[in-house]
């Protein structure tokens, strides 16, 4: 059995794997959120963390989905997008941690329909992400000018959820915080 035989089941069960990590650390924060009461100091550094991180993995985010239409408009070569953005997976996923960790503190309303709504679009953002880091693995695999169809359907699925989740997450903790 060759080398390149054994990559698509064994990147298949990383980003399987990848999957259950992130379920099970949402759903750590998301228990940690239920159960623990911070005084007003330590909720109040939380939420400035909280927004921080909020910064760095949006602005992240919008960075990487900047480059991705570049090339699209033909502006960058798609070499060029994944040298740019791979490093950048980092930032988003350090954001995402932060808030997710930071939120934990900041508790939760697990009555709120919005906060539902939320918690539901964070988990959507970080398994997004796992799969989005496996899709600029294939597309780094690409050889030649022309580039998969599927990828590139994978690739605007994963923009508009990626999108979606991050700022209807901003918006509905926005909202959360005028009550």
């Amino acid at each position: 059995m060759s080398r390149d035989s054994l990559r698509g089941p064994v990147r298949g069960w990383m980003t399987g794997a990848a999957d259950a990590l992130v379920c099970l650390v949402w759903a750590a924060g998301v228990w940690v959120a239920l159960h623990l009461q911070a005084a007003p100091a330590l909720r109040a550094v939380a939420l400035f963390v909280h927004l921080a991180a909020l910064i760095l993995g949006l602005g992240a985010v919008q960075t990487i989905d900047y480059y991705g239409l570049l090339w699209l408009l033909g502006r960058r070569s798609l070499r060029q997008v994944l040298d740019f953005t791979g490093p950048l997976h980092v930032l988003v996923w350090s954001g995402l941690a932060g808030m997710v960790i930071s939120g934990a503190v900041l508790g939760l309303d697990p009555a709120s329909a919005a906060t539902r709504v939320k918690l539901g679009l964070v988990l959507l953002v970080a398994l997004n992400g796992v799969h989005a880091y496996a899709l600029h693995r294939s597309l780094a695999g690409q050889t030649g000018g022309q580039v998969d169809k599927r990828l590139l359907v994978r690739a605007a699925i994963s923009v508009v959820v990626s999108q979606a989740g991050w700022w209807g997450a901003a918006a509905i903790g926005f909202l959360n915080s005028q009550g």
